[in-house]
């Protein structure tokens, strides 16, 4: 049995302990290698890595698939992101209870991007159901029951989580609508990325009294034109004045710094971390390897 099995992403966090993810995009092919190698560089410095749904409404190979051969090939857990865009609930229930069989059971519920959005602009949309539907239904299979409410041969054993932004504008709006996904049955929330300790803190304060584990977004940033690009095209990322200078002044170097300095402050603070490569898995290379020889030290 694989320690994954033993120790879950879901025991640790109810164990307390601090969990780190990495964000993984899937190939555009049927040849899962490129990823593969990635992930087995990944093995021991963090606990699962996320596999995304075609992201940004571009085809990419199915993340269910994809982390059942990680989880199988390589023993490193996977949370497989599913979004509402390409399947309506007879095809979404169905790719649930493929993933069970398969022994994929952590799930990230997503609404997903319209196809007008990625490669194929033409296709169909459906969102028949949205992220927070989606927990419904993944709660249902859990209970052994389909969403007409007809009994499973067998439930599920999800742990269902679900996408939240510390830096949207209306805040309180924003917790609503975690508050509503709780209800759904989400478990723990992985967010959008964070670039200062204050916006965390923040939504810390306004979540404490929530039945959630909470694991913060970091996306180091390798360049001051990223950081302008985040800033200005990206709905619900602000990165501060102060940080937007030290980047500008130090490049990579500052980026990886800023993201270790709240690496460091979160630590005491939520129960993990989930890092974003935006296609450069250099970058995180740097900053995992800065963490485990700061451990080293200790």
């Amino acid at each position: 049995m694989s320690v994954y099995q033993i120790h879950g992403l879901k025991e640790k966090l109810k164990l307390g302990r601090f969990v780190t993810t990495v964000e993984l995009e899937p190939p555009k092919g049927a040849d899962p290698m490129p990823v593969m190698e990635t992930a087995a560089f990944l093995r021991g410095h963090v606990d699962a890595v996320n596999i995304a749904d075609s992201p940004m409404a571009t085809m990419r190979m199915s993340p269910i698939a994809l982390a059942h051969i990680i989880q199988q090939d390589l023993g490193i857990e996977a949370i497989f992101h599913l979004t509402c865009r390409d399947r309506n609930t007879i095809g979404l229930q169905s790719e649930l209870l493929g993933a069970s069989a398969l022994g994929v059971k952590n799930i990230l519920t997503l609404t997903g991007d319209p196809a007008t959005r990625g490669d194929h602009p033409t296709a169909n949309s459906i969102f028949e159901v949205d992220a927070v539907g989606l927990a419904k239904l993944a709660s249902h299979l859990n209970n052994g029951m389909d969403l007409s409410n007809k009994p499973l041969n067998a439930k599920t054993n999800f742990f269902i989580g679900g996408a939240a932004n510390p830096g949207f504008e209306d805040l309180n709006k924003e917790i609503e609508r975690l508050k509503e996904k709780i209800d759904a049955g989400i478990q723990f929330v992985q967010t959008q990325p964070v670039f200062d300790i204050e916006t965390a803190e923040r939504f810390l304060e306004k979540t404490a009294h929530l039945p959630l584990h909470v694991i913060f977004g970091l996306l180091p940033l390798k360049s001051y034109k990223t950081a302008l690009f985040l800033n200005d095209k990206v709905p619900g990322i602000h990165i501060s004045p102060v940080v937007m200078e030290r980047v500008e002044r130090g490049g990579r170097e500052a980026g990886i710094e800023i993201a270790q300095e709240l690496l460091e402050q979160l630590k005491d603070k939520v129960q993990g971390v989930h890092l974003f490569p935006m296609s450069d898995l250099n970058i995180i290379k740097e900053l995992l390897q800065i963490e485990d020889q700061r451990k080293n030290v200790i």
